[in-house]
């Protein structure tokens, strides 16, 4: 089982995704750096949640 992931994680990393989509990939390291430049996130904890989250959505677009 995994943790849940909150309204405001999974709002953040859409329109995130939706807007920078070509810029992200399935590296969560790489994802990391990313969300920083893109957005100002106030917390580390939740900069690495939302690029945990966008780091999955990436990996499951990829297999679809």
């Amino acid at each position: 089982m995994g943790r849940i992931k909150t309204t405001l994680i999974k709002r953040i990393s859409n329109e995130i995704v939706e807007k920078h989509s070509d810029k992200f990939k399935d590296n969560f390291e790489e994802n990391k750096s990313i969300v920083e430049e893109v957005a100002v996130i106030s917390s580390k904890k939740l900069r690495n949640t939302i690029a945990g989250y966008v780091t999955r959505q990436v990996k499951a677009n990829k297999g679809v």
